[in-house]
């Protein structure tokens, strides 16, 4: 190697380190006591917050689904870094029974997760890191099966300013049969089976039109009531979806319920219900594509609803309302 490859290798090592160093001086290891079990998560500090550095709610990540609290690929620690970066104070947690905390997990961890009984410990925990920290609230983030305990938990908790929901889903999912997998897989490898399965698509669609106002069997009915006490109140909520094959749009695929259409109708006149696609993405959102998207979309959403206050101090001593940035010790 010469010496500028050689420069240019060691200024890049350098940089490589300095990010890990900077993420490390400002992730903080903590616990909280519910019931007499210690969850276990990370705190992401701020880098630099504005002038009233308590003026911003903080943001509780909850595990996606039976993922611990860094979520597939990392993505969940990704989204609380750039949230910090941004003056927003991040939480990350793992659930009794699951990644570092405490507990015995549930024999049926799906069931568990949407008849809402992780909602009453992650509330308290909600409630504790808000006092802990002297926070006006939490904003809550779940993705997929996250989102689900996210709702449950926004509606017995008095601290929540807000919620952002990855991919959710309102019905109760079930284990598809063997045989279902193996027409799947067939479906998508064989000519034949493509024609099949077109034809199948075609006949569900038929029958959705018929019923297309009908809600499923198989619909979560708490959790839809649970939406519709916190949406109607005006909470501001963002929801973040995929795009499919299937269902490219908000539209469900030909002969399933319209969820996002309901919930929406639900959420009543007074809703602050934003709908946003995540494009060249796929359900996990940990790909480069879906964590932009995610980041960006989720940076400029709580800009938007939890606008920093500027102190009466600050403001007499600047002379004009702007706000300014200020570097602090956190």
């Amino acid at each position: 190697m010469d010496y500028h490859g050689s420069k240019r290798a060691s200024s890049e090592t350098a940089r490589s380190e300095g990010a890990v160093k900077e993420a490390i001086e400002t992730r903080e290891l903590i616990t909280v006591s519910v019931d007499g079990v210690r969850l276990r998560g990370t705190c992401h500090r701020t880098r630099q917050e504005r002038v009233s550095r308590d003026s911003r709610p903080g943001v509780f990540f909850f595990n996606p689904g039976f993922l611990p609290r860094a979520g597939t690929g990392d993505s969940a620690v990704d989204f609380a870094e750039t949230l910090a970066k941004s003056g927003y104070r991040c939480f990350r947690f793992d659930v009794p029974g699951l990644g570092d905390s405490d507990g015995e997990p549930p024999e049926d961890v799906l069931d568990f997760i949407n008849t809402g009984k992780y909602a009453p410990v992650l509330s308290a925990a909600v409630k504790e890191l808000v006092a802990r920290y002297s926070l006006p609230g939490m904003v809550i983030v779940g993705h997929c099966a996250g989102g689900v305990s996210a709702l449950f938990t926004a509606a017995i908790t008095k601290d929540c300013r807000g919620l952002v929901l990855m991919d959710p889903y309102f019905h109760l999912p079930k284990a598809r049969p063997k045989l279902r997998n193996e027409l799947s897989t067939w479906a998508g490898t064989s000519w034949v089976g493509g024609l099949f399965s077109k034809a199948f698509n075609l006949a569900k669609k038929v029958k959705g039109v018929v019923s297309a106002r009908k809600l499923p069997a198989n619909a979560n009915l708490p959790l839809l009531r649970c939406w519709k006490q916190v949406a109607s109140a005006g909470t501001p909520i963002l929801i973040l979806k995929a795009t499919s094959r299937e269902s490219p749009g908000f539209k469900p695929r030909p002969g399933e319920f319209d969820y996002f259409a309901h919930i929406l109708n639900l959420a009543g006149r007074h809703r602050r219900v934003a709908m946003e696609l995540v494009e060249g993405s796929n359900h996990s959102l940990a790909d480069s594509k879906g964590k932009a998207a995610v980041q960006g979309s989720a940076q400029q959403w709580l800009n938007a609803n939890f606008p920093p206050m500027v102190s009466e101090e600050s403001a007499g001593r600047e002379g004009t309302g702007k706000l300014e940035n200020v570097a602090v010790d956190v």
